[in-house]
């Protein structure tokens, strides 16, 4: 069950049909699972995909920002962004030790879907969280064929959370994680747009968990933790894709990207010197943005934009917070129980645990 089923409504913003990253209009989420025997240990990895329109990003590329709370990790692809402002390819994630894979997959499957000699390059973004606790990264599963899969799975509509795609050996908070999403529609007067946040939530100690401000992870000390014989609690990594279809400018982006780090926090979690916190925020508003291809004559010399007046992008700052801290939730909630190699069980969270837990801090349903 997500968190709303549970009656559990985190903040006051009001979440899109899907309460998913997909809410905005145009993106796409897909996800390829590996689970499977290896000889030298388990597998339980993937990869996921986010399409960020309808279109393939090289020919309607989004304006997009980046922001890193903590370094412990990697995402190709975000220097460019930085300088260039435009999300020009699909976004990868998957376990730290198959960027390269998903990388030149990626690179692959543009030059076969555009059919171009063009002399520009191909730059993907891909993030990466830690699965060695439960799944043999060392031995480098995720395929080209994978990846493929993953990108064909890419559809709008519900997003499936949890131990799925890249999320599939995750853990949070000492319980099992992965994929977790949601969104936030603003009100009609700050312009009516939605902000969707997805999540591979692979981070935080259970003793620091809170749920609607609550600190719900004291009273679930004595379910066993999957780092009692190997690892640190809080050891892993998020990442964070925010969308929305605000008109904003890359420096925006990057500020709502920024706000990502509320949503962890209120979680509990953004305090580990050893997790990877790297966030991506693209906006799908401005459209037919100048694509940078230099064996083609020149573009038009100006390009008319629309942007939002700093006077209301508020709103959409509390709307990211919201809904990624809904997004980790629901990853956590999303999950059940997985066996590590050596036998220990990293144990889903429940709805009954978590209401159970929740009751006994004294919180009750918003009315």
């Amino acid at each position: 069950m997500r968190a709303r089923e549970l009656g559990i409504t985190l903040g006051h913003g009001t979440p899109g049909p899907l309460n998913a990253i997909t809410d905005v209009d145009g993106v796409r989420v897909g996800h390829a699972t590996l689970i499977a025997e290896g000889e030298s240990g388990q597998i339980r990895t993937g990869v996921s995909i986010v399409q960020p329109r309808a279109e393939h990003a090289r020919l309607q590329p989004c304006f997009a920002g980046c922001h890193v709370l903590n370094g412990n990790g990697d995402a190709t692809g975000l220097e460019w962004i930085r300088e260039n402002g435009m999300l020009t390819t699909p976004i990868g994630i998957t376990n730290t030790h198959s960027v390269g894979v998903v990388r030149d997959t990626l690179i692959a499957l543009e030059r076969e879907q555009l059919a171009t000699d063009s002399t520009y390059w191909c730059m993907p973004v891909v993030m990466e969280t830690f699965d060695g606790r439960l799944s043999d990264i060392w031995g480098q599963h995720v395929s080209v064929q994978l990846v493929r899969e993953a990108v064909d799975d890419a559809k709008a509509g519900e997003v499936a959370e949890g131990a799925v795609g890249g999320g599939t050996g995750m853990i949070c908070h000492e319980f099992k994680g992965g994929i977790g999403t949601s969104s936030r529609v603003v009100a009609d007067a700050k312009g009516g747009w939605t902000v969707g946040a997805l999540v591979q939530a692979n981070h935080g100690t259970r003793q620091n968990l809170r749920v609607d401000g609550y600190p719900v992870g004291r009273q679930l000390m004595d379910i066993g933790s999957p780092f009692a014989s190997g690892g640190t609690p809080g050891m892993g990594s998020i990442v964070v894709i925010l969308a929305t279809d605000a008109p904003l400018l890359p420096h925006q982006c990057q500020r709502l990207a920024q706000r990502a780090s509320l949503g962890i926090a209120r979680t509990g979690g953004g305090t580990e010197d050893s997790s990877g916190d790297i966030f991506l925020a693209f906006s799908t508003a401005n459209r037919d943005l100048p694509i940078a291809d230099y064996a083609r004559e020149e573009g038009e010399l100006t390009v008319p934009l629309t942007m939002i007046s700093n006077d209301h992008i508020s709103a959409l700052f509390e709307a990211a917070g919201e809904a990624v801290e809904e997004a980790i939730i629901n990853a956590l909630l999303a999950g059940e129980d997985m066996d590590t190699e050596d036998g220990v069980t990293v144990h889903g969270l429940s709805g009954d645990t978590l209401l159970e837990a929740l009751h006994n801090v004294g919180w009750k349903p918003a009315e």
